[in-house]
C-alpha cells in the first residue's frame, strides 16, 4: 500500500449545515489530537520521539505529537502510526486496543474526520525504577 504525505487533510461539511467553503486540517494537527489522545491512555509510558523532539523537550517545550505519523492511502482514507513505550505489568494488546479507540474517538470528535487505520507499534517496555517508588 504506497502512502503520500498529504498537505491536508479535508473536513467534510457537517450534516444540516450549508457548505461555506472547504474546511482543511493540517497533518500537523491530527497529530497532536493522536498524540494527546495515546498519552492519556492508562498503561502508556510515552511516544517515541526523533533528536529534535528530545532536544526539545530538554528546553522545556512538549512535543505533543511526537511518535504519531499520519498519511492518506490510495483511497483518501488516514492511516495513522503510534510508536510508544507501555509500562511494564500492562497487558499490550489492552493498551493497545485502548489506543486505537481513544485515537480514533479523538479524532472524530475534534475534526469529524475519520481515521481507517490505526496502527499500534509498542517500541518498548517501561520498567519504573526503585528510586521512583521510594
Amino acid at each position: 500500500m504506497a502512502e503520500k504525505q498529504p498537505t491536508s487533510f479535508v473536513q467534510p461539511t457537517p450534516i444540516g449545515k450549508d457548505e461555506l467553503g472547504q474546511i482543511e486540517v493540517a497533518p500537523e494537527v491530527i497529530e497532536v489530537i493522536a498524540g494527546i489522545a495515546a498519552t492519556e491512555v492508562e498503561g502508556v509510558a510515552s511516544t517515541r520521539g526523533n533528536f529534535a523532539s528530545g532536544v526539545a523537550e530538554r528546553f522545556g517545550k512538549k512535543v505533543h505529537s511526537k511518535g504519531i505519523k499520519s498519511a492518506m492511502s490510495e483511497g483518501g482514507h488516514i492511516v495513522i502510526d503510534v510508536f510508544c513505550s507501555v509500562k511494564y505489568g500492562y497487558a499490550i494488546p489492552k493498551v493497545a486496543k485502548e489506543i486505537q479507540v481513544a485515537i480514533r474517538q479523538a479524532i472524530l470528535t475534534m475534526t469529524s474526520i475519520e481515521t481507517s487505520e490505526v496502527n499500534v507499534h509498542i517500541t518498548a517496555i517501561h520498567f519504573d525504577n526503585a528510586k521512583d517508588s521510594e
